[in-house]
């Protein structure tokens, strides 16, 4: 079997344009993303092995802030979360997959996670 490095960015929320129903459209909703990505890792990790062996974890941050485009409007977080994979597979080649989590906060009446996730292997 292979070795494979995750790297994770979780529960970072941002406000983002999306939804389908009236009072969902014209505002931002507020989403809470875990993003995890599968790089293909270094054979080995010695203490003064630089950043570029492995990935800025701020780079899977971006992909759910910055990276989103501004004014757009998402009918669905399932295509949320395609950009965000899009957007880290055009940063980095390294990339396997990408697996991305987003929780609609707005929606949960009693605590629930109300979601979905998406796990997209580099095509």
């Amino acid at each position: 079997m292979a070795d494979s490095l995750i790297l994770e960015i979780a529960d970072f929320e941002q406000d983002v344009l999306t939804g389908i129903y009236s009072e969902e459209t014209g505002k931002p909703q507020p989403l809470r993303f875990t993003i995890s990505v599968r790089l293909k890792p270094a054979d080995h990790y010695a203490p003064d092995t630089p950043l570029t062996a492995s990935k800025n974890y701020m780079d899977l941050k971006f992909a759910a802030s910055e990276g989103l485009p501004a004014g757009v409007h998402f009918k669905l977080i399932e295509a949320v979360a395609d950009h965000v994979c899009e957007t880290l597979f055009v940063q980095d080649e390294r990339i396997e997959s990408v697996t991305v989590k987003i929780v609609k906060l707005a929606l949960s009446e009693n605590g629930e996670l109300i979601g979905m996730t998406l796990t997209r292997d580099r095509r």
